[in-house]
């Protein structure tokens, strides 16, 4: 597995990561031993990234990876965890709480639940609109001097708020929505963060499943799958979105490779300052994804890709109205 350095400050990891979410939540119920067995076979591929967050399962997911690396080197792992969202006993989403108590108290259950002294990369997974970005930034820098945290992230900001928070103390990467369907960081994030030195963690690098090659009109969701509410995933958007998965397996198969291959692949090649995160729950998919780490487009591939899929082809938002309104980086 080649590696990739975050930014000018952060580590050096796997050219590509584990995002754990879906082990745990949102995407419907999950094999917590096919988890595990996803998470070692991805260790034992190179992988050393692996992004959890800290309300993924309310916990659960933190304990799940604590649980896949016991037995292994700890500092093998670069472990990046996601802060701040609040939800009640049902799952629903309440809110952030990002005041310096409720960081400090975030961190504290996330270090007993993961078994660990210290985490790689601390991010809040969303800005709180009571608590400036320069005040977080603050209360993570007392925790990096503390030894608690080795990195500060940041997700889903606009450039703006990157600018703010670089200010106040160096941001080793903003993970942040990033896809051949989710093109809008181009316009400014991404060039702001080249310019700051601060890396990129892509997520929803296949649009939650959808650009994935395996998603089909007649897939079946459960009530706990929150894709079924998405706005891509709906009536004619699906239809349409569809319609370029179709376009782009065309030019998948010429190079003899899957849509899911390629869709990563061209997300590899945005630049060295970029590391996909896969989402993969199952080790039939994450062997899928471990091949795009093989794959090199020519510009003619480029071209094709382009064609197949414009950049502003997509039907319908990433989340829903309501989610969308939450995202300072949707301010840029």
């Amino acid at each position: 597995m080649d590696t990739r350095t975050l930014g000018s400050t952060g580590p050096t990891v796997s050219a590509l990561g584990l995002g754990l979410m879906g082990m745990s939540d949102l995407y419907g119920p999950a094999d917590e031993a096919e988890s595990i067995a996803t998470i070692h076979a991805a260790l034992d591929a190179g992988i050393t990234l692996l992004d959890t967050g800290d309300f993924y399962g309310m916990g659960h997911n933190e304990m799940l990876l604590r649980d896949a690396l016991r037995g292994r080197n700890r500092d093998n792992a670069v472990i990046s965890v996601k802060f701040g969202a609040l939800r009640d006993v049902d799952g629903n989403w309440i809110g952030h709480d990002l005041r310096p108590a409720a960081i400090k108290n975030f961190l504290a259950y996330t270090l007993r639940r993961l078994g660990t002294d210290h985490v790689d990369i601390y991010r809040p997974a969303r800005l709180a609109p009571d608590v400036p970005v320069e005040d977080v930034m603050g209360t993570l820098a007392d925790l990096v001097k503390a030894g608690h945290i080795r990195h500060i992230g940041l997700s889903e900001v606009s450039a703006e708020t990157l600018r703010r928070a670089h200010a106040v103390h160096p941001v080793a990467d903003l993970q942040i929505e990033y896809s051949l369907i989710s093109r809008d960081p181009e316009t400014a994030i991404l060039p702001t963060a080249r310019e700051l030195g601060v890396g990129i963690t892509a997520y929803g690098v296949l649009s939650r499943g959808l650009i994935s090659g395996h998603w089909t009109p007649q897939r079946q969701t459960t009530a706990r799958d929150f894709r079924t509410d998405l706005p891509r995933f709906t009536g004619a958007n699906l239809d349409r979105n569809l319609a370029l998965v179709d376009a782009l397996r065309a030019v998948a198969e010429a190079r003899g490779v899957t849509v899911a291959q390629i869709a990563i692949a061209w997300v590899l090649s945005r630049g060295e300052t970029i590391v996909p995160l896969i989402g993969a729950r199952r080790r039939e998919r994450l062997t899928e994804a471990l091949g795009a780490a093989t794959v090199t487009l020519t510009e003619a591939d480029l071209a094709a890709i382009e064609a197949a899929v414009p950049s502003d082809a997509v039907a319908g938002s990433r989340y829903g109205e309501a989610q969308m309104a939450m995202l300072d980086s949707e301010r840029a």
